[in-house]
């Protein structure tokens, strides 16, 4: 009689469990992805050379100055330089379109998805339930479908401007006349592209553990830690050089 109430107690409660992680784990877990960018661009301004896109970026401006507006054969190469950044981004801006229709599909009343696919419940006799998957009520579901979506906007918008910029960069790499006489503002158009196309490329990233969300607010937590953790040891090479050189 003990066991079954107990039961009867816990299941009933895993709405209020299930409720409190909800609101715990998930705005915990964009603010730790939002702390660590904080964090990197905290470096990137004062001390780019210890991070990779700083690195990245210095070389570039070296490389840049160095190269003589108007010649053929190095105009032809700064193109194939700049035509793996320029394939990745349109990658990107793909991926987030694609995610954004299977979310529009998934959300549409036709094939009622998250009635279908996240609706595993724990049922008591009294018929109280908890869902497995977290709270999916219609305002949930709008809300992790929505910010999944707001997401993949903003990254799919920076893509597209990282592609302008670079593709306008290729032209002025290559410009003659009055245009190759001001190489700041080719350097200007290159950097820009550049940093919105990391910039897509992150929010991106960060839109994965919103998707997590429709398996519940744990994946989103671990999905999170995960992403902090792999992106640091991108970000920071030297750091993590130094660490393994030191425990060897």
């Amino acid at each position: 009689m003990n066991t079954r109430k107990y039961i009867h107690i816990h299941i009933m409660g895993g709405g209020s469990v299930i409720l409190l992680l909800d609101t715990i784990l998930v705005p915990a877990s964009l603010l730790i992805t939002i702390s660590y960018h904080a964090y990197l661009y905290h470096y990137l301004r004062h001390k780019p050379s210890l991070t990779t896109i700083g690195l990245n970026a210095m070389k570039r401006r070296c490389w840049l100055r160095e190269l003589n507006q108007g010649d053929d054969k190095k105009g032809m190469l700064a193109i194939q330089s700049l035509r793996n950044t320029l394939m990745a981004t349109i990658l990107t801006a793909t991926v987030t379109i694609i995610i954004s229709l299977c979310l529009a599909a998934l959300t549409n009343n036709t094939f009622d998805a998250a009635n279908h696919l996240l609706n595993l419940r724990l049922n008591n006799n009294n018929g109280h339930s908890a869902n497995f998957f977290g709270l999916q009520s219609g305002k949930i579901i709008v809300l992790k479908y929505g910010s999944a979506s707001i997401f993949l906007l903003a990254s799919f918008l920076c893509s597209s401007m990282a592609i302008a910029c670079l593709v306008d960069a290729n032209f002025l790499i290559n410009a003659l006349g009055d245009f190759s006489s001001f190489p700041d503002y080719t350097e200007t158009v290159m950097e820009r592209g550049f940093t919105m196309a990391v910039v897509g490329n992150r929010v991106l990233c960060t839109t994965f553990p919103l998707l997590m969300w429709m398996f519940g607010p744990v994946p989103v937590a671990l999905s999170s830690l995960a992403l902090v953790g792999a992106l640091y040891e991108l970000d920071f090479p030297t750091t993590t050089i130094k660490s393994n050189t030191t425990s060897s």
